[in-house]
């Protein structure tokens, strides 16, 4: 009795296939239970085993099987491990001597599952043997189409189906078939698109855990499992099943289409179904359990192939992408914005990934190369773009289907492959595509698969494969899956131009994302010693104060004096700076009072940019440890500091005498790592430190890369610039109104007292260009103190005003590399930050 099912698109993706009751009339099924019972069979058992009758619930397996063959199945059931595992035996005799069977053994639920197949003699043995040489063909096919057509031809051959193709699944659930080989008088569906709705998603889940599905005969009545149920009401979950039966959805399809007999082969890539091998035959075929079994290892062999072939044009993308880096940041080291650089960088992205426009948004700057929305059309965009996720690419074919608003530019682009590079504000790169107008042929028409009839709409499958095409509009070109790849290597890319842009140090060095990091905790964790430092002179310079005035000076000649030894490292652009200056103003950092008790001798060297940020971390430790504990901690005691040079290096060696006895420290804080492993780590060079008990000795080895010999002409020229950087044009008196520029609150008010107690009668403070320029329009101004970097914004437009008005005006910044500028911008000199009560007096009185 057959039942007539109906169904529609909403149950045909919960259709239960793996639970249908039935199996093909190919072979027989039996379920056992764990002590090796029979709970189920199907209808046809006793005719495909020969046996009398079929087993009744219950029978024990020994009881039907040869002895030997009994042993055999449960050897191969205790090897089923893993959920989709199935084991096979071949040419077996199960229960008699005079005939043999193919077996599959597989669990489900609490069930083993037996299925049988009369074992057929063929020659599958021979054309299995030919695997060998049609993979030597796959391996030498240059693309995935040339191998999928070797396969498609190779597969038919043994198989000996009417039409063999590869079809491929695309990302929005359609696949193309790549690859045909068929008959000759068959009409050819190669390059024909079929729709996701083909194979439903649960049977592309069975197609991922069960690779091989044949469908002997369309005609044939399915075979129903007896009993349909367990006890429990459950039926038999046949998802492993080689004898399934078939969906009668799918069954109504192939006769549609004329398909006696049906084949598919599951191309599985990185644990995804890529595609599948679709065969067809126009009427029944059978093929034998051991020729399914090949096949199936050919399809195996054939994802190898086309997993390692995708993973070679991966590959070949990243050196793309890595090309497209170093380009891009060759096209960047002129230190010009993104914005500036687009022009240059747009055809070296255009080569990788094809665009027919470029824009950049950047710090609210828009600016387009080639087709695209203008900046109008672009800001409409930005709140929506803002609202999505801020490190992810985001490539879309239709715009008017994710933005409503793009319809305002459809012929400037219909497609964008969005790269944010920043958080907050959100800056973007965006690649445009136009619209490409094109034709997908589909195989029937996909937007039509429900009939309405007398009693509603019914799911019906077409009843052809005529093509049927569809043009597409405003939609561009897809974004490959490999474009996508390059997009968030560009990404990655971007993100480091932009920083390298806005922090020069960075730039300098062109550290990687990660280095980055590193180098802000160490500047972190370096600007709290600063501070706890500040706060320990605060304290100790109490003590030798007599008065406020006092104190003040003291203060205030240390903090320049740790302001001068971070400037040693910076004021040259990173290129070499001398270490004799480094100890001097280390030394006049921490050793106040007791500089006459270092000595430094031997040779003067010029030490590389990345051999002195590690040297004045270890001699900043070395000195202040000495400070604290060791010969400089009190009246008597010296430091020696010998520098030699010679081609393979440069050795430092620290002698300390005369202070008290030493003893070796119980913990090894971060202080002790740096001076003993910074040096070998960073630059393979060598440290040894000794705690004697006359005082601490230590042998310091830089290598020869590192370092230069100094001239003295070289020291002189720097003493030479220091005295002319110092030296400022007199004043015929003190200035009556000074503006003073300056946007942290404490320096300006810090500022306006010194300028006060020289005799300046009226300080005009102002914190933001334009307040300044406001104040140079309402006041007539004698003299100007002007911070350069006013937070996001800096000075320049009030020098220029200045210098046009012919007011003199003094730069106040902590760049050191400002001196360069000086008679660019017109300003009178550099008041080099931290300043005080005595650099102001020197520039109001021309002291």
């Amino acid at each position: 009795m057959t039942i007539e099912r109906r169904y529609d698109l909403t149950n045909c993706d919960r259709e239960p296939i793996h639970e249908l009751g039935h199996i093909q009339d190919f072979g027989a099924l039996m379920a056992l239970t764990g002590d090796w019972l029979v709970a189920h069979r199907s209808a046809n058992f006793a005719r495909i085993s020969g046996l009398r009758d079929n087993p009744e619930p219950g029978v024990p397996l020994d009881s039907l099987l040869l002895p030997e063959a009994a042993r055999q199945i449960r050897q191969k059931a205790s090897l089923l491990v893993e959920d989709d595992d199935v084991e096979r035996l071949f040419d077996i005799a199960l229960f008699d001597r005079e005939t043999t069977f193919d077996c599959a053994i597989h669990a489900s639920g609490r069930y083993t599952i037996i299925e049988i197949e009369p074992h057929t003699e063929d020659f599958h043995g021979a054309q299995m043997r030919m695997l060998q040489p049609v993979m030597r063909k796959l391996d030498d096919a240059g693309t995935l189409e040339d191998q999928g057509q070797i396969a498609a031809e190779e597969l038919r051959r043994i198989l000996g189906f009417d039409r063999v193709m590869l079809y491929r699944f695309l990302a929005d659930g359609s696949g193309d078939v790549i690859a045909e080989a068929k008959a000759e008088n068959l009409e050819s569906f190669l390059r024909l698109r079929y729709p996701h709705t083909d194979i439903p998603q649960q049977a592309r889940a069975l197609y991922l855990r069960n690779r091989f599905r044949i469908i002997s005969d369309v005609k044939a009545d399915p075979v129903p499992i007896e009993p349909g149920v367990s006890m429990n009401g459950e039926p038999i979950d046949l998802s492993m099943s080689t004898l399934r039966a078939v969906s009668p959805i799918h069954i109504e399809y192939l006769r549609n289409m004329g398909v006696g007999a049906s084949l598919s082969i599951s191309v599985v890539v990185d644990g995804k179904l890529w595609g599948l091998f679709a065969c067809h035959h126009y009427s029944a075929k059978m093929l034998s359990y051991p020729l399914r079994t090949g096949a199936e290892l050919f399809s195996a062999l054939f994802s190898l192939v086309v997993e390692r072939t995708l993973k070679q044009t991966q590959a070949t993308f990243q050196r793309v992408g890595q090309n497209l880096h170093d380009k891009l940041m060759r096209a960047v080291m002129g230190g010009q914005t993104l914005v500036e650089s687009l022009p240059e960088l747009r055809p070296i992205i255009q080569r990788a990934i094809p665009n027919d426009g470029a824009s950049v948004f950047v710090d609210g700057v828009y600016d387009l190369r080639g087709s695209g929305p203008s900046e109008e059309q672009f800001r409409a965009l930005v709140p929506m773009l803002n609202s999505a996720a801020s490190s992810r690419v985001i490539a879309v074919d239709n715009l008017a289907e994710k933005f409503p608003r793009s319809d305002a530019f459809p012929s400037a682009a219909a497609g964008a492959l969005i790269i944010p590079i920043s958080r907050s504000p959100r800056d973007y790169f965006i690649l445009w595509r136009r619209e490409l107008k094109q034709q997908v042929t589909w195989a029937g028409n996909p937007a039509k698969p429900i009939e309405t009839g007398p009693n509603g709409d019914r799911l019906t499958p077409r009843k052809s494969f005529e093509a049927w095409q569809q043009s597409v509009e405003g939609r561009s070109a897809d974004w490959t899956d490999m474009e996508l790849q390059i997009a968030e290597s560009l990404r990655v890319t971007l993100l480091e131009v932009i920083l390298r842009i806005t922090d020069e140090a960075v730039q300098e060095r062109a550290k990687a994302q990660q280095q980055q990091e590193l180098l802000i905790a160490e500047l972190n964790h370096r600007v709290r010693n600063i501070l706890n430092l500040i706060r320990g002179l605060i304290n100790q310079s109490r003590h030798e104060a007599i008065d406020i005035e006092e104190f003040t000076r003291l203060i205030g000649g240390r903090i320049a004096a740790l302001a001068n030894a971070h400037d040693n490292i910076t004021r040259q652009n990173w290129s070499a700076a001398s270490l004799r200056e480094l100890i001097d103003s280390e030394a006049d950092a921490y050793l106040s009072g007791k500089r006459d008790r270092l000595i430094l001798e031997g040779d003067e060297a010029m030490v590389s940019p990345e051999a002195y940020t590690v040297l004045a971390l270890v001699l900043h430790e070395m000195i202040t440890n000495s400070a604290k504990y060791g010969a400089l901690c009190d009246t008597s005691g010296f430091l020696t500091i010998n520098v030699t040079c010679d081609e393979s290096g440069m050795t430092i060696d620290w002698r300390e005498r005369g202070g008290p006895p030493v003893r070796p420290p119980e913990r090894r804080g971060f202080g002790s790592t740096i001076i003993e492993k910074s040096i070998p780590f960073e630059l393979n060079g060598e440290a040894d430190l000794q705690y004697k008990l006359s005082g601490v000795e230590a042998r310091f080895w830089i290598p020869g890369r590192y370092v230069v010999r100094a001239d003295a002409a070289r020291s002189q020229t720097r003493k030479d610039s220091q005295v002319a950087r110092e030296q400022q044009p007199p004043q015929a008196s003190v200035p009556e109104r000074v503006l003073v520029v300056e946007d942290s609150m404490i320096i300006a008010m810090d500022t306006e007292e010194c300028l006060r107690s020289l005799g300046v009668k009226d300080v005009i403070v102002e914190a933001s260009v334009a307040t300044a320029l406001d104040s140079l329009k309402k006041n007539a101004i004698d003299m100007a103190v002007i911070d350069y970097n006013l937070g996001s914004e800096s000075s320049e437009r009030v020098a220029a005003e200045l210098k046009s008005s012919g007011i003199p005006f003094w730069l106040a910044t902590g760049y050191g590399e400002m001196e360069e500028r000086l008679e660019e911008i017109g300003a009178q000199g550099l008041l080099v930050k931290p300043y005080g009560k005595e650099e102001l007096k020197k520039i109001v009185s021309g002291g």
